[in-house]
């Protein structure tokens, strides 16, 4: 009887801790939203490209919005996150606005199951509010065209884009990376189109 009763507290316990943690998680949770492109130029192409998750390090590749204040220290903002890891978040972004072109076949993620002619490669090196040398969202990502059939590079390029923010605090920041990243990937898509 008392061990029944022991092992029920003990139950009630671990939920009453699962709730206090659950409570103490992001208040609120950002995404990226994929820009419009200005029709590319380029005639459209019947190719289709895989958009394989980003690569990043460990201190991007989190749900947590960084903050780097000298060099690579980064801290990051309390009570806010993105809404998945910050490669997926910036790879829903990317697939969106290369299928917003309208000048591709397909765009897929990895086991769509797409006959794929190339896969664009990216590696987040910045995502962050910086607060050396004024508040400003820094986004730079290098990018990497590879023919799937053969896995040679054809094309590679970084792409850089630094937009101020209005303040360090988390909405005007959100705000300001997500121009910065809006700038990356319309650039991107124009160079994947023309590329090909």
């Amino acid at each position: 009887m008392v061990t029944g009763i022991a092992k029920r507290l003990g139950l009630l316990g671990a939920c009453v801790a699962l709730v206090g943690c659950a409570a103490s998680g992001p208040e609120v949770l950002y995404g990226l939203s994929a820009p419009n492109p200005t029709p590319v130029a380029a005639k459209r192409r019947s190719v289709q490209i895989l958009v394989p998750q980003p690569t990043a390090l460990k201190a991007l590749d989190t749900t947590s919005i960084a903050v780097a204040e000298r060099g690579p220290s980064y801290t990051y903002f309390g009570k806010v996150a993105w809404s998945d890891s910050l490669p997926k978040v910036f790879q829903a972004q990317l697939v969106e606005t290369l299928e917003t072109t309208g000048k591709l076949n397909g765009v897929a993620l990895p086991g769509q199951g797409l006959l794929i002619d190339y896969q664009l490669q990216t590696t987040l090196r910045s995502f962050e509010v910086r607060l050396d040398g004024g508040n400003r969202a820094l986004v730079e990502v290098s990018a990497r065209l590879v023919d799937d059939r053969t896995g040679r590079a054809v094309r590679s390029r970084v792409f850089t884009a630094s937009v101020p923010s209005r303040a360090v605090e988390p909405a005007p920041a959100v705000d300001a990376l997500n121009a910065a990243s809006d700038r990356v990937v319309l650039e991107m898509a124009d160079w994947v189109v023309n590329s090909l």
